[in-house]
């Protein structure tokens, strides 16, 4: 992931009156929500996927805003920072009743960038494939990332989301995704002119030298340029929508993912309209300090019954529950050869579909010990067969006044035993 991060913060509360000064509700707040957006956004979607290594490069301000930037970064997401004279950009909602009725922006203040560490050009010429996040901040402006990202592109699917004040996107990407207002410089409505706007996707793909060249269009999906002159027009799931924020990321991190596995441009965009509505569809996240945040973690290879109960239990015991997934290189050395049974992108896949389970964050380390650093839950549960056990998570939760908690369990349950069964 390449480009812009910002610091997106949320306060939450209701709404009680208007305010005597003016027409403007008076929110009483109840929670606040700290987490990296854009570029950062980008990033932290894409390892909450599960499917691969996520690096961010990123210019980051030495400031107050920027080292809290740093430390909200998932686990799951390696950093390169790249020096920047600027001021983080913040943005800062209001929310009262599930919708923003206020948003305070600050800083984001121009600055000159790099110059750029030795490691950005190894993480990319590494690199399955590259997202490029504009936000309009001057990231993609850079000569030498451009030069990288130029020679990148012949080589390497590269996916850049544009903004109306950032740099064009480099000759050769793969796949462009402008939204539609980025594309025609208008809001189309719910109803949006398709003609009009394939038009442009094909003067966009010429103009840009890009592959293909998809416009979002919010709840109407999206239209992908094909070849030459076709366009294809790529349906959204009907979803009851609710915070749209992010959704534009979530639909670039799909879209890199896909074409980083081998698929065409085509099944990447049909893929990223889904990830963009499941986005939108899902329940805000709760927000940091509001309720009790519950983590348990495992490799999860062939999910039981006794997996099922166990988690079930955990979020019985609080009010979100996060599942730390060991990678499959960390499960291979725990587990010997032969082992994962199961890809880590399924495995997160499985356990996403539980309602039990809010959110899954995948580690490489052979303990959980870094990621837990970075969620710090207040409850680390472990199944009844470590009772009376030291667990060496404890100490770690200890530093911030965590405990270890650990829950019944069903006998006779196991991946082991499964998978020995299945091979007799």
């Amino acid at each position: 992931m390449v480009g812009d991060t910002l610091l997106d913060v949320d306060t939450d509360g209701r709404a009680e009156k208007l305010s005597p000064d003016g027409p403007v509700p008076v929110v009483r707040a109840a929670a606040e929500r700290t987490r990296a957006g854009g570029a950062g956004l980008v990033a932290a979607l894409a390892a909450a996927d599960g499917a691969g290594r996520v690096v961010l490069v990123t210019p980051l301000a030495e400031d107050a805003d920027g080292a809290t930037l740093r430390s909200v970064l998932p686990a799951g997401v390696e950093l390169v920072a790249v020096p920047w004279a600027g001021s983080t950009a913040v943005k800062h909602r209001i929310r009262a009743g599930g919708q923003t009725v206020a948003r305070v922006d600050r800083g984001g203040d121009p600055g000159p960038v790099g110059p750029l560490p030795d490691a950005v050009a190894t993480v990319l010429a590494g690199a399955d494939a590259v997202v490029v996040a504009d936000y309009g901040l001057g990231a993609t402006a850079d000569p030498e990332l451009r030069g990288l990202l130029t020679a990148l592109a012949r080589r390497r699917p590269v996916v850049w989301d544009p903004h109306p004040r950032g740099a064009p996107p480099v000759p050769g990407c793969r796949l462009v995704t402008p939204n539609a207002v980025e594309a025609t410089g208008a809001d189309p409505g719910p109803r949006p002119d398709v003609g009009a706007v394939a038009d442009r996707a094909l003067a966009l793909r010429a103009q840009w030298a890009a592959g293909t060249v998809a416009v979002t269009l919010g709840a109407a999906g999206a239209l992908a340029t094909v070849g030459e002159d076709g366009v294809l027009a790529v349906p959204a799931p009907t979803v009851d929508v609710g915070d749209t924020c992010g959704a534009g990321d979530a639909f670039a991190a799909a879209a890199g993912w896909a074409l980083a596995g081998g698929a065409l441009p085509p099944e990447a965009v049909a893929a990223a309209v889904r990830a963009a509505s499941a986005h939108v569809a899902a329940p805000a996240p709760t927000p940091t300090g509001a309720g009790v945040l519950v983590a348990t973690g495992g490799c999860f290879d062939l999910l039981h019954a006794g997996h099922v109960a166990t988690l079930e239990a955990a979020r019985a015991l609080g009010d979100r529950l996060v599942v730390c997934v060991n990678s499959d290189a960390s499960v291979a050395r725990l587990k010997g050869p032969g082992r994962p049974l199961q890809p880590q992108a399924d495995r997160v896949r499985i356990l996403r579909a539980l309602a039990c389970v809010d959110d899954v964050v995948v580690f490489d380390e052979d303990t959980p010990e870094q990621v837990l650093r970075g969620l710090r839950p207040q409850l680390w549960v472990k199944g009844g067969d470590y009772s009376g056990v030291a667990v060496p998570e404890a100490a770690v939760l200890a530093g911030w006044g965590g405990r270890v908690v650990t829950v019944p369990f069903l006998a006779g349950r196991s991946t082991t035993a499964l998978a020995e069964l299945a091979r007799a």
